[in-house]
């Protein structure tokens, strides 16, 4: 393994930040699960990281919160977990840096337009043919 977990082009994260714990893995399994630690607990302190800066530790503060929290028992591998968890991990980091474009307002088109009004014409057409005929129709 490198000593940096890969986030983005721009964002290594040392992985001597990365907070690690196992534990055994619920579930069944038999005494594979019963015996071995292979869940792996994966904690980040985006606060006190070196990896970010001003403006992007912001915008994961925002949308994850000062810590983020990822687990993986999957597989019956400690390594293999661990490998899913820095994943899993690495993941929500790209989400959360992601920049959201801003929605540029605009005009319904006539043709747009036209079209719903023809369908709402056709569509009370066909509920107007569905009823009882009246008197006024004989």
């Amino acid at each position: 393994m490198s000593d940096d977990l890969v986030v983005t082009r721009s964002v290594r994260i040392p992985r001597r930040e990365l907070e690690v714990s196992f534990s055994a893995s619920g579930g069944p399994g038999g005494q594979h699960a019963n015996k071995n630690a292979t869940r792996v607990d994966l904690r980040f302190d985006v606060e006190s990281s070196s990896a970010f800066s001003a403006s992007q530790r912001d915008r994961v503060r925002s949308k994850l919160g000062p810590e983020v929290r990822v687990s993986a028992d999957d597989e019956r591998s400690q390594l293999r977990n661990r490998e899913l968890a820095e994943q899993r991990l690495a993941d929500r980091l790209r989400d959360a840096l992601r920049v959201e474009r801003k929605r540029k307002a605009t005009k319904p088109t006539k043709g747009s337009k036209r079209r719903r009004l023809d369908a709402k014409k056709r569509r009370g057409e066909t509920k107007r043919q569905r009823r009882k005929p009246t008197r006024n129709d004989w």
